[in-house]
């Protein structure tokens, strides 16, 4: 089923006929079918299961096909075993029509588009028969697409949903995945959904409806209860490869204690068709009996479309109140989720992620999509900031509200979680790269325009811009080009959201202020790398046989072990190619050896010491790395190219840390978790592949090792060995996934003392959010200036925009977090305009406690650990 797709594939069509439907004859179809159900369902044990098959038998007696005068007698006789009433304390299954429809898969986006009109048509025509049907859709992006390719279908929609038949659900613009998109980017899913579904449909989506995805973040209670949604449904934990998840009905509770009310269709599908044997299994298999007495059923066919068919609903209407049976009812999410509450006072707590034990593949698959994502929120977010501080000081710049909108769309669409997760045919892949590339170019070209703004009317001569997107004063190395192209290396120091004009050649300092990095190689061909800071050591491969943290002395690779280790596994998962990795690869493990004389000497000191090496993975597959330590900088960097030519292999780098802890830590959206680095229970062996953001650490008591990374996902910690994931090579639905050049870097950052306090949150901002270097068209500031700064290093300003609803422009969102895991009072401090602040949810609607105290530009602001927090700001006009 999961096989590419073949071009040239041919079918032919052998017959065609036209029949004639009899309802009547349907009928006694159904008729049949449910009560031979009924008596194979409840089984011999059952006299309820007998009553039915007497009464299933004595229709084909009465029934005669040739006298249609028979079938009204037998029809009467099912209707008088239906009709025999169940007693009060039978379970009520809420059945709902839906139709989930992969936004891509082994489709192409276009096709996506006629098959929500042929699934949306389909539905608008069962409403139509059916007025107690009621219809749940979640997506405002194939809701878009309808609008924009079939106007008529989507004001019939409309018309549905004023009735409450056609039910919006969901309020994300897709269905996206639940791990690997940033926090930002889940808020705009939400904002842009709901956005949406506010403005098509009159109201906003109070249910987050999320059937199939391969995980769920610990963020995403927050994210939601501050998106005005409470209530959540998904369907694919029952996916669980190892465990078995213990409830279908609970509180999910967040990672900072935000709690939402969640849901699983016992039935353990978003398919279903209505029939006997899924309504006892919605019953049979509840997790939760007896502290609930209510559940989910979603009906109709699913992933590439099509929806209920009148036949689902005929069964399901004959089962309304059976005797012997759970009670259906036609029903919708918000009867559902309202009958759950009024039973919620005796369900449990999950707190923490909600781990998926199966497709943690799609954490490292298809490696340029997951790039091409890292890279678009990284310019998005740039964009916003500089274009937000251009508004503030030039009444002549027009902040770019709908190009910024349709760019953020365009990388939500490829957040889908069939997508960004690189479970998809090629004809998506080289589709989504397509989009990364827009979002590339004309985010350039808005940051140019942004300069330029900031710019103007600024003293100084020509030259260059030093831009620092990130809110702290950061002090790096940088490569300026020079007239005729070369590049020189220059120390710059650029404070928090602002800029600083680039160094002249006659500016630039002989020798830095630090200790510069000194590179020696020894006669056996190692090298060593020495800032002062850390000490490297690289073998004659290019592994790393010690890391040494010098004001301290202390060691961090492990006794005897060599770190920067490439090792390659046998990849060949059960069945979803693309998807799973599972546990048995680990057996696999195959160190790949370097040659010794590869390791040279690259850059030879200074401002910057580099080393590099040639490593030939396997006959078809090679790679090259430039190990990069900068002055006064915390971490050494690994600059990596791969030509990758492989069939069922995985790459990952392993890192043996001499640290012990029973828990290793990952970054996740607005903060951090800990997971356990050993395999003590089933729960604990089932995350053998995990999933991060930009960093991840291993830490004892005074010291630790913490692995960054500017665009990877999977990893893992077993023991004291950190391990990241970096290229698979999966067949299947796409047979050219990761085949070719791929560039990425990591790096490696010992650290005294815990990770917080050693600063590795902001080491991996900066990895992954380089200093712009910009033209200045004509004078460039004389000197340095900054927009933001926050006293805290426990939180961080993540985003800076344009308010969506902005009289006159002059309104800037901002978003903050709590990093650390803390509570943590903070002064937030602008050299910006501002005439008012106040605090706001995600949504971007006022808090109604009022405006915040304004005091010498200063706001004090106070978080609970790993809070998200927004505020807007209202500025006043700008002089010029």
């Amino acid at each position: 089923m999961i096989a590419a797709p073949d071009p040239e594939k041919m079918f032919q069509v052998s017959r065609a006929e036209l029949a004639v439907f009899h309802r009547d004859v349907h009928k006694l179809l159904v008729d049949l079918e449910l009560l031979l159900g009924i008596a194979k369902g409840l089984g011999e044990d059952n006299q309820r299961s007998f009553q039915a098959l007497y009464t299933a038998n004595q229709m084909v007696n009465i029934c005669d096909p040739a006298q249609p005068e028979t079938f009204p007698v037998a029809h009467a006789l099912a209707s008088k075993f239906f009709g025999q009433r169940g007693g009060e304390s039978q379970h009520t299954i809420h059945a709902m029509g839906h139709c989930h429809i992969d936004t891509a898969w082994l489709w192409p986006f276009k096709e996506t588009v006629r098959k929500c009109a042929r699934s949306w048509v389909t539905v608008v025509q069962l409403m139509e028969r059916n007025p107690e049907f009621i219809f749940a859709c979640s997506q405002a992006q194939q809701l878009e697409w309808v609008r924009s390719h079939y106007p008529g279908l989507h004001a019939r929609l409309q018309e549905f949903a004023c009735r409450g038949q056609f039910v919006p659900v969901g309020g994300t613009w897709v269905e996206m995945d639940g791990n690997l998109p940033s926090g930002e980017s889940m808020v705009r899913q939400f904002l842009q959904g709901q956005n949406f579904f506010r403005q098509e449909f009159g109201k906003m989506c109070s249910e987050f409806w999320l059937p199939d995805t391969f995980g769920y973040s610990a963020q995403l209670p927050q994210i939601m209860r501050s998106c005005g949604i409470k209530r959540f449904l998904t369907q694919k934990l029952s996916w669980n490869l190892v465990n078995s998840f213990p409830h279908h009905t609970f509180f999910w509770e967040g990672l900072d204690g935000s709690q939402v009310l969640a849901h699983f269709p016992p039935g353990d599908s978003y398919g279903m068709q209505g029939s006997v044997e899924e309504v006892l299994k919605t019953v049979t298999k509840n997790r939760d009996k007896g502290r609930t007495n209510h559940s989910a059923f979603l009906f109709g066919f699913g992933d590439g479309g099509g929806g209920p068919t009148q036949t689902m609903v005929d069964r399901l209407k004959r089962l309304c109140n059976t005797d012997g049976l759970p009670r259906v009812q036609l029903s919708s999410p918000e009867r559902l989720f309202s009958a759950l509450e009024g039973d919620s006072g005796q369900l449990c707590t999950w707190v923490g992620e909600l781990f998926l034990e199966l497709h943690n593949g799609t954490y490292t698959t298809h490696a340029q999509i997951k790039k091409g994502n890292r890279e678009c929120e990284r310019i998005l977010h740039d964009v916003e900031l500089l274009s937000s501080l251009a508004l503030a000081r030039s009444a002549q710049f027009l902040y770019p509200a709908a190009l910024l909108q349709d760019l953020w769309r365009l990388l939500l669409l490829n957040q889908f979680h069939d997508v960004v997760t690189g479970s998809c045919i090629q004809l998506v892949a080289e589709e989504a790269m397509c989009h990364y590339e827009d979002i590339r170019s004309h985010g350039n070209t808005l940051l140019s325009a942004a300069a330029a703004a900031l710019c103007a009317g600024e003293p100084g001569p020509e030259g260059l811009l030093i831009v620092n997107t990130l809110p702290w004063k950061r002090t790096e190395v940088l490569a300026l080009p020079r007239p005729g192209g070369a590049h020189c290396l220059a120390l710059v120091t650029v404070p928090g959201m602002g800029y600083a004009p680039a160094p002249t050649p006659t500016s630039l300092q002989p020798l830095p202020p630090q200790q510069p990095v000194f590179v020696v190689q020894e006669t056996d061909g190692s090298v060593t790398l020495d800032n002062g800071i850390i000490r490297v050591r690289l073998d004659p491969t290019g592994r790393l046989t010690s890391l040494v943290l010098v004001a301290s002395g202390r060691e961090a690779i492990a006794e005897g072990a060599v770190g920067n280790q490439f090792v390659l596994f046998d990849d060949v998962p059960l069945y979803w190619d693309a998807w799973d990795v599972m546990d048995y690869h680990l057996e696999t493990r195959k160190p790949v050896l370097g040659q010794a004389g590869t390791l040279a000497v690259g850059t030879e000191g200074g401002v910057r010491g580099s080393a590099w090496f040639l490593l030939q993975i396997s006959p078809n597959s090679r790679l090259s790395q430039e190990v990069v330590l900068d002055v006064g900088c915390p971490y050494v960097r690994f600059h990596t190219e791969v030509h990758w030519h492989e069939a069922h292999k995985f790459l990952k780098v392993e890192f043996p840390a001499r640290v012990r802890s029973p828990q290793a830590t990952y970054e996740v959206q607005f903060g951090h978790l800990q997971r356990p680095t050993h395999y003590n229970t089933s729960w604990d062996w089932a995350r053998f592949e995990v999933w991060a953001h930009r960093w991840m650490d291993l830490s004892e008591h005074g010291f630790g090792l913490a692995l960054l990374n500017d665009c990877k996902y999977g990893a893992s910690v077993q023991g004291n060995v950190l391990s990241l994931s970096l290229l698979r090579a999966p067949k299947s639905p796409d047979a050219t996934v990761d085949m070719g050049r791929h560039e990425f870097t990591y790096a490696l950052m010992p650290h005294k003392g815990s990770f917080q306090d050693a600063g590795v949150i902001p080491a991996a901002y900066s990895l992954n959010f380089p200093l712009l270097v910009l033209p200045a068209p004509g004078p460039a500031p004389a000197a340095a200036w900054s927009a933001f700064s926050v006293s805290s290093p426990a939180v961080v300003l993540e985003t800076v925009k344009q308010a969506e609803t902005s009289p006159k422009g002059r309104t800037l969102l901002l978003r903050l977090y709590e990093a650390h895991g803390s509570h943590s009072d903070c002064w937030l401090h602008t050299s910006l305009p501002v005439q008012e602040a106040v605090l706001c949810d995600l949504l971007e609607r006022h808090d109604p406690t009022g405006p915040l105290l304004l005091r010498d530009n200063r706001l004090k602001l106070t978080f609970a650990p790993f809070q998200v927090q927004s505020l807007l700001l209202v500025l006043q006009p700008p002089l010029n």
